[in-house]
């Protein structure tokens, strides 16, 4: 079978609710008027072999048709299970996607996709990660800073250090490679609101600090912030970063209080063509219960971002 046979719509909607996604990621299509989702869609996206990403449209973010699969591996990818996280992104003239993969006996890293369609199908960039190759790494998203350079935004995993980190690097103009080495920019542990030794998230003595979801966003004041994930006090949470000198290398500040503490997590922005601001994420944070839910939020000139 051909990519493109594998590659088959389905005129079928279903509403939100039906749709089992974590880590929902909306592309809104001015000339369509419709907005895209991506996120985690495999049946079990922690066992087995990767099955690849699905993709939906909507006019309404209520009903979804079924587009089929934007991401399906060929043999030779060197990705094989754990299929996470795609975010996708416009960038010269086309999208790109990025999104989390792992294999027998290699780290878990970010791998960079292309397509010429929003929907796909998407083909690897090059087939491997751009994120190092001994470093256990997740969750990537697309920067670019005010001369228009690229960055790879990223986690790297607790599970490796324990106390997970956000970390960023320079990528060349066409995304294939990386120019210079990984920068810290913070640990979960820096943030008041992030807690260690939460749940199933334990694996090692000590405290684990949980990293992931990084979103970046420029505020109305022109201030770089940054949504990110972690554990806190009630659960999966959001927690919001702001780079103290605008810059993507930082420093960055943390929040006192997550920004979302109800069980949900991996957000992103996205702004509805009626211009409200809005908040992707999943919830609750439990397979197969998870969900997309969109919240519309404002910004707030003395606490930052408020839910609605």
């Amino acid at each position: 079978m051909g990519y493109q046979e594998k590659y088959s719509q389905d005129t079928s909607k279903e509403k939100r609710g039906e749709i089992r996604i974590r880590d929902p990621f909306v592309v809104p299509d001015e000339n369509s008027k419709s907005y895209y989702l991506f996120g985690t869609t495999d049946p079990d996206p922690w066992h087995g072999k990767g099955r690849g990403f699905s993709v939906y449209q909507s006019r309404d973010l209520e009903g979804w048709k079924y587009l089929g699969y934007a991401f399906l591996p060929e043999k030779d990818f060197w990705g094989k299970m754990n299929f996470w996280a795609p975010e996708v992104h416009r960038y010269q003239g086309k999208y790109f996607m990025f999104a989390s993969f792992k294999a027998d006996n290699r780290c878990r890293g970010v791998g960079i996709l292309v397509s010429r369609e929003i929907a796909g199908p998407y083909r690897p960039l090059e087939n491997g990660p751009v994120t190092p190759s001994d470093w256990e790494c997740l969750d990537g998203t697309l920067y670019l800073d005010r001369e228009g350079w690229p960055w790879l935004v990223f986690c790297h995993e607790w599970l490796q250090i324990q106390d997970g980190t956000v970390c960023c690097v320079r990528l060349s103009r066409d995304l294939k490679t990386t120019v210079g080495k990984p920068e810290v920019l913070f640990h979960a542990s820096e943030a008041p609101w992030s807690v260690g030794e939460t749940g199933n998230v334990v694996k090692k003595h000590g405290k684990n600090y949980v990293t992931d979801g990084p979103f970046l966003f420029q505020s109305k004041t022109g201030t770089l912030k940054m949504l990110w994930s972690s554990f806190s006090k009630t659960g999966y949470a959001i927690g919001v970063a702001t780079s103290g000198n605008g810059l993507v290398t930082g420093p960055w500040q943390q929040s006192e209080k997550p920004f979302y503490q109800k069980d949900g997590g991996h957000g992103m922005l996205f702004q509805k063509f009626n211009g409200g601001l809005t908040l992707a994420i999943h919830t609750p944070n439990q397979t197969p219960y998870e969900r997309a839910i969109f919240l519309p939020v404002a910004e707030d000139r003395e606490t930052g971002l408020k839910i609605l």
